[in-house]
């Protein structure tokens, strides 16, 4: 008979990304080129970002045989002058998926340290070429490794490392991959002219396969200041982000090794001395409150187990149920396990089940989240009916469940710190905008920080209008974190407020030359797909886009009546300086006199008077 037996494994997080491309954006070879670009340029300029360096970012893109046709391998190449990475990161930061800097609360480019990993899995898996990684991070060596992904292991493969002097710090990554520049190329060319609208403090080079240079140089020369990792918001938690943190808090169970016993000693400030288990304990009992959280734990321990620094070292701690009121440890010398019933009455009961239950409720709350204080935590203890003094790592599921429901209904939180945050700025965006576009009329403003499902936002916005722009109908550029979003347009936030605006309340019709460029920073934008191409329509942000709109649109109004009022005030000079000699030379026949009147300080007076009623 034959077994129907299911059988389950596991998969490494860059097999399963694999096998699922498509979810991060490396669906096809045009679209995958595209990525590749982006992920690379993205990575390098957070790295200007956060060293605060002026970035100046190259980027080639190479056929490896010009005469193929597409789809075919191009090397790319990204250059920056940011602050390298140390040589022992690089094989985990460039040969391991989900491995980065980009895990902690704040405004990022990226997300999780995938995409650059991504692009270089997808460039092994179609042209079986390692990646190529020069690094300096301290002005002086360059590391150079060439690598290859083992995708089962999910761990780098270090083909090649060779170390020379270098003068500057900086990185170069290059990789070959299959792709289509015949229909990517456009949308490479539009992002990385993007790139330089809302980063007008980079300079930017790129080389297209053809040879043909296209070089953006830095518009203006102040940073806006770097994003700061900030701790959550209640309003951001879930059940599992607070099993996550409770982990965190949570106390592991300390490792009684050599280094361990001569910590404890150290501690109680008897490394020559031997003692007795009664001695050790009356020496704790002085210290108590100098000895770290692991010392008074193994302190604990050893006064259940009546034990001295011999007996210690004949055990093994397995665990501390303080539940059920057990401590099981592993005794060497008998080769076997052992319980131990705990005596709540004992004066170190409570000191254990202290550490090894964590914080309390109330500690946690004002510790681990942002903008909570006493008060507002012991209002929200009697809200959620909890007690303050309640120990975190005792609470059952059913409790965590009901705590992080409470956290998230709770209405006296204070608004999340946007401090994290770093948007562009009114100035830089404007002058972007100017030099950009070169329009007669522009607008910008910075709306103040908002937030949505406990994650801060802020929403700047521009428009352009006349000058240099075509009439070809209103034009979005849309922005997310300073990245240009180009794709899947169709379903995006910002196109939504724009479409839903009644534009001739604003006097404009037809096909206005007009654009409008907006720009959404956040430590969580809501794409609505892993490819972080299109925001989802939240009611907060919706909000803030369309108040941002709507103040634009005005202004752009108030313009457009006085530009409607110089074209009739021009129109009606025309007139004048049109019929006005007629009139003269009429007049002067009909009155038989030769010389005409002084006409043209009249049409001088009639403009002069036009141009102040405008």
């Amino acid at each position: 008979m034959s077994s129907n037996k299911e059988t389950f494994s596991q998969i490494s997080p860059s097999e399963f990304f694999y096998r699922n491309r498509d979810l991060a954006g490396f669906s096809n070879p045009t679209r995958s080129l595209y990525t590749s670009v982006r992920e690379f340029v993205e990575n390098a300029l957070d790295a200007c970002d956060q060293k605060k360096i002026l970035p100046d970012i190259h980027l080639s893109i190479k056929a490896v045989d010009p005469e193929q046709a597409d789809p075919k391998h191009y090397i790319l190449t990204v250059k920056d002058n940011g602050p390298g990475i140390e040589s022992k990161h690089i094989p985990h930061a460039f040969g391991t998926v989900l491995y980065g800097s980009k895990f902690g609360l704040k405004q990022a480019r990226g997300m999780f340290g995938l995409g650059a990993t991504m692009a270089i899995l997808y460039g092994q898996i179609t042209t079986n070429k390692p990646v190529t990684v020069r690094s300096c991070s301290d002005g002086k060596t360059l590391d150079e490794f060439v690598m290859l992904l083992d995708i089962q292991k999910n761990k780098p493969v270090i083909l090649k490392h060779n170390t020379k002097e270098a003068a500057k710090t900086g990185l170069t990554v290059s990789i070959v991959l299959e792709g289509d520049y015949s229909k990517a190329g456009s949308k490479i060319r539009d992002y990385v002219s993007q790139t330089s609208l809302i980063t007008p403090y980079a300079s930017i080079t790129f080389e297209e396969p053809n040879g043909e240079k296209f070089h953006y140089p830095r518009i203006v020369k102040d940073m806006p200041p770097p994003p700061t990792i900030i701790k959550p918001h209640p309003h951001g938690v879930d059940v599992e982000t607070l099993r996550r943190m409770i982990t965190d808090t949570h106390y592991q169970i300390p490792t009684v090794d050599d280094r361990m016993i001569e910590k404890i000693k150290k501690e109680l400030g008897v490394q020559k001395k031997k003692l007795g288990a009664k001695d050790i304990l009356d020496r704790a009992q002085k210290k108590w409150s100098d000895l770290s959280r692991p010392v008074r734990t193994i302190i604990a321990v050893m006064a259940f187990l009546d034990i001295d620094f011999d007996g210690l070292q004949k055990i093994r701690i397995d665990d501390i149920d303080v539940a059920n009121k057990k401590v099981t440890y592993w005794d060497f010398g008998k080769a076997q396990s052992h319980a131990v019933e705990l005596d709540t009455e004992n004066p170190y009961y409570k000191q254990l089940a202290n550490t090894v239950q964590g914080d309390t409720l109330l500690t946690f709350l004002t510790r681990r989240f942002q903008r909570v204080g006493p008060t507002t935590a012991e209002k929200f203890c009697e809200f959620a009916k909890f007690k303050p003094e309640k120990r975190i790592g005792s609470m059952t599921n059913e409790e965590l469940v009901r705590l992080a429901d409470a956290l998230q209904k709770f209405d006296d939180f204070l608004a999340p710190d946007p401090s994290c945050l770093a948007p562009l700025g009114e100035e830089p965006l404007s002058k972007g905008i100017m030099k950009f576009f070169n329009p007669e009329f522009a607008a910008v403003i910075q709306r103040s920080a908002s937030a949505y499902s406990g994650f801060p936002f802020i929403v700047e916005m521009g428009i352009a209008y006349g000058g240099d722009i075509p009439p070809s109908g209103l034009k979005v550029y849309r922005f997310a974190n300073r990245i240009p979003l180009l794709y899947d347009e169709g379903s995006d936030v910002v196109l939504k407020i724009v479409n839903e605006t009644d534009w001739s309340r604003y006097k404009i019709k037809g096909d206005p030359p007009l654009v409008i460029v907006s720009h959404i920073c956040s430590t969580r934008i809501p794409y609505k797909t892993v490819g972080k191409e299109n925001v989802a329509d939240r009611p907060e942000l919706e909000r803030e886009l369309k108040n941002a709109l709507q103040f634009l649109a005005r202004k752009l109004a108030v313009h457009m009546s006085r530009q409607g009022a110089a074209d009739m005030a021009k129109k009606r000079a025309n007139l004048y300086s049109k019929y006005v000699p007629l009139i003269a030379q009429f007049a002067t026949e009909l009155s038989g006199k030769k010389k005409e009147p002084n006409y043209k300080q009249l049409i001088r007076m009639g403009s002069e008077i036009e141009e102040q009623q405008v």
